[in-house]
């Protein structure tokens, strides 16, 4: 029978999602922490890679098993946890119809990169502090539009990912302020924003494809480029000609719809 994990995990001690031959993964950590419970090897297949040091926030994989769980869905997820490490967190186990896949049943993924203006040492591990002054953000949300709709996405590739396409279907992208839960426990913050994410949704993701949108965009709020830049990197640019990738700590994946 065919079950599906909802799960989330900080991927700072991870070399990705995938299962790598020198290095831990998440997969890896899942399927041995499954092995123990089941009593025997089980085989997870997640919704999509994640790169090294990136997290997960609502993640879907999928597991078959011979018969059914070997406890009741709650006490599963309870034992479950209790053998993954403090960084993987399993939320629900369902059944799901044989024809399920975690990878290939998706139709949106939603991935949210994080921002923080000045140097703070509780958002520092998940957020990456870009000191750049007066960044445009209007300007920046401007560029968002140029990456609606269905494109070429080849500017934003890691040179070698071995895509059969390099065509997605962007539904959204943009900034937004916010303000961290400790500090809106605490007091909150008044004035401009020291804080922002960029959230996209798409399709499917190329590799590294986020994290040099979020540079990309960074130009473009530094001032070094105006919006419609964007436009004519996704219509002829090269990965060369468009911004540097961002570090990894900070991106997350958010959601995945089915």
């Amino acid at each position: 029978m065919r079950y599906i994990l909802c799960l989330s995990y900080d991927g700072s001690a991870f070399c990705g999602w995938q299962i790598q031959p020198s290095s831990p993964s998440v997969q890896q950590c899942l399927e041995e922490a499954l092995a123990k419970l089941c009593g025997g090897p089980v085989t997870v297949t997640g919704a999509g890679r994640t790169d090294t040091g990136v997290h997960a926030a609502d993640y879907v994989c999928h597991f078959d098993l011979t018969g059914s769980l070997p406890f009741e869905a709650s006490d599963f997820c309870y034992k479950l946890n209790a053998i993954l490490p403090r960084s993987v967190a399993v939320h629900s186990v369902l059944p799901a119809a044989n024809d399920f896949h975690a990878r290939f049943s998706a139709v949106q993924r939603s991935y949210t990169y994080f921002i923080h203006r000045k140097k703070d040492p509780f958002v520092a591990a998940h957020s990456w502090q870009c000191g750049y002054p007066d960044l445009d953000f209007d300007a920046m949300n401007e560029a968002c539009r140029h990456l609606l709709g269905t494109h070429d996405f080849s500017c934003f590739e890691k040179v070698g990912g071995a895509n059969k396409t390099s065509i997605s279907t962007v539904s959204e992208a943009f900034w937004k302020p916010y303000t961290p839960t400790l500090y809106t426990v605490m007091q909150e913050r008044t004035g401009e924003s020291d804080y922002w994410y960029f959230r996209v949704s798409a399709d499917r993701f190329l590799r590294n494809m986020v994290r040099a949108i979020v540079g990309t965009l960074i130009e473009v709020g530094r001032g070094k480029h105006d919006p419609d830049w964007v436009a004519d990197l996704v219509a002829t640019g090269k990965r060369g000609d468009a911004g540097e990738s961002v570090p990894g700590h900070a991106l997350f994946l958010s959601k995945v719809r089915y």
